[in-house]
């Protein structure tokens, strides 16, 4: 039983420059529902049988009122950066000018955290959609994604030089396909006419986004976050590989290819015409602003074979896997770097998510997760051998700092390095966030 997380000594992850850290989202960590604005996350909890467990973000982690603790809590992980989330209808009137009380508690994170030296990773959005704006028709609305690029206008002003590093959207698939094609995500719209019109106008909206802070925020790394599932046939068949092909375009390349060759997929001709995106003239060239970083989210991969209606059919996924049913599949990490490297001319790329949900317990105020150290110790591994093949990856962030809301898996799920006990709020770090704390220290 290995309860460290080791690395090649002669690993570009163990050098100082390499930056680790943790990371959260708003909606799910913070609470505080009283002090902004309802969110499309808000009314898809409040809808019967869309969240596993019946429950909401309300308290979540009450993180709106403990967020002096955690970062106390951060602080002794010894992290070299904090990946946290801005919650747009905290910070956004209905009206459209800044809220200054909602500013204000950001503005106080951020300065915390520059006082313990502790790199600030923003993210703009990740999914919490004010419910004002989606009543006007949310992603699938072209205007929303102008409303993004106002709210990035202002928060980038109002945080001055306070933030290391912006990342305009956290994984549009999850937004796009979960939330407006299959539905399972808020707001929880149903049907493949809505998927790719609303990935474009969140794509629309990065683009819009990284002209304003290339502006207004020259000094610190602006990209985008982008979530991965590697593609992988059931068989050397054909059939099998050309379905897992059409797969990879359909979830994975159709979000990147246009950020560095500033078009779709060559797949979008065979999709029916009502399914396209809405595309206008100078779309694609403002979606392909120039990135200084990319971030890349992983957990686990898919298996594909051919099926007589649908273009592909994903078949259950072999074990091991972890609480919430994803294959461990470390190899599939390296893969996919090794290969987006070899597709696109990738900028600076850093880990912004990875980890795993398991079946934890907390016995004497200990909780022995040895099965997430093996996958941190194997995933980080995986990056090693990515860079080895000459991805250039600048850091790596630990999803998640604590327990939280999974989003349509409620409070049923755990990702944290550290242990939440939502009754008490009481804390305690698991032995993967000893384990992950030792790996910095000891760079």
């Amino acid at each position: 039983m290995n309860t460290k997380i080791t690395l090649p000594a002669n690993s570009k992850m163990l050098s100082n420059d390499f930056v680790y850290g943790v990371a959260t989202a708003s909606f799910q960590i913070e609470g505080g529902k009283d002090s902004r604005l309802p969110c499309i996350w808000d009314t898809f909890c409040d809808t019967p049988d869309k969240v596993a467990d019946g429950s909401n973000g309300e308290t979540a982690c009450n993180h709106f009122n403990l967020w002096q603790q955690d970062i106390e809590l951060i602080d002794s992980l010894e992290v070299d950066a904090y990946r946290l989330s801005i919650s747009w209808p905290r910070v956004i009137t209905e009206s459209g000018e800044l809220n200054p009380e909602g500013v204000a508690y950001y503005v106080g994170i951020l300065d915390a955290l520059a006082d313990k030296n502790i790199k600030a990773y923003v993210t703009l959005y990740h999914w919490d959609l004010p419910q004002h704006l989606e009543d006007k028709g949310g992603w699938l609305n072209r205007e929303t994604a102008y409303k993004f690029r106002d709210y990035a206008d202002l928060i980038s002003k109002a945080f001055g030089n306070r933030v290391y590093s912006y990342a305009t959207l956290n994984e549009p698939f999850c937004s796009a396909f979960l939330g407006y094609e299959v539905g399972v995500h808020a707001p929880g719209i149903v049907g493949k006419e809505f998927g790719k019109k609303a990935a474009h106008h969140l794509l629309l909206a990065h683009g819009l986004a990284m002209a304003v802070l290339t502006k207004n925020s020259p000094n610190s790394l602006n990209g985008i976050v982008l979530n991965f599932t590697p593609c992988y046939p059931e068989s050397n068949s054909e059939a099998d590989i050309n379905a897992t092909a059409f797969a990879d375009d359909y979830f994975n390349q159709w979000y990147i290819k246009p950020l560095f060759d500033a078009e779709y997929p060559a797949i979008m001709s065979q999709l029916p015409v009502q399914n396209h995106p809405e595309i206008q003239p100078g779309d694609m060239e403002i979606i392909s602003h120039p990135l200084d970083f990319l971030g890349v989210n992983f957990y686990t991969r898919a298996i594909y074979r051919a099926d007589v209606k649908e273009h592909f059919f994903q078949i259950d996924p072999p074990e091991p896997l972890t609480d919430i049913g994803w294959e461990i599949y470390p190899k599939a990490f390296t893969e996919l770097l090794v290969s987006l490297n070899k597709k696109y001319k990738l900028p600076p790329v850093y880990i912004t998510e990875n980890g795993a949900a398991m079946a934890d317990t907390i016995v004497n105020g200990v909780v022995n997760d040895q099965n997430r150290i093996d996958y941190y110790h194997d995933h980080l591994n995986a990056v090693h051998n990515a860079i080895e093949q000459g991805v250039n990856v600048d850091g790596y962030f630990a999803w998640s700092l604590m327990d939280n809301f999974e989003w349509a898996e409620g409070y049923l799920k755990r990702f944290g390095i550290v242990y939440v006990d939502y009754v008490t709020q009481e804390r305690t770090i698991k032995a993967s966030g000893l384990a992950y704390k030792e790996l910095i220290k000891n760079r």
